[in-house]
């Protein structure tokens, strides 16, 4: 699902809060060492996608938010904010040249820079949030 988000609603919030789950506490965001990516450069996206980058050959950025139940991937349009809002559950992240995040029939690339190196300890941290989130809610039973 996804969210124009340049200005707080209540509606987006709760919206927010039941996939993903609430905000982790500025206690815990400490703790973890922070939970939000610097900003990353798109290469690459779904065509169903394309509709939320910028038109005319500027740079596409995005980042991503850490929830206790998924990720929000949010990608900038000018002055406008979309968050594409990810359950761990849907989420499949791919490290190709950079990183791809999969989930729910679309793609969003992150181009392999300087950002993208200062992210490394981010996409760990995310990595080992969706293993642990796996290990509790196995996909398939094992017998």
């Amino acid at each position: 699902m996804i969210l124009e988000t340049t200005y707080s609603s209540k509606e987006n919030k709760k919206t927010i809060s039941s996939l993903v789950g609430k905000p982790f506490s500025f206690y815990q965001a400490l703790k973890m060492n922070g939970i939000g990516s610097k900003r990353m450069i798109i290469n690459d996206v779904s065509p169903n996608l394309r509709k939320y980058l910028n038109v005319v050959s500027d740079l596409n950025y995005g980042s991503i938010e850490l929830r206790p139940r998924g990720i929000l991937l949010t990608i900038n349009k000018g002055l406008r904010n979309f968050t594409w809002i990810i359950p761990y559950y849907q989420f499949y992240m791919y490290k190709t040249n950079g990183v791809s995040i999969h989930a729910q029939g679309k793609f969003v690339h992150f181009k392999n820079n300087r950002t993208h190196k200062e992210n490394r300890s981010f996409f760990t941290k995310l990595t080992l949030l969706k293993a642990a989130y796996d290990e509790r809610f196995p996909h398939v039973d094992t017998i």
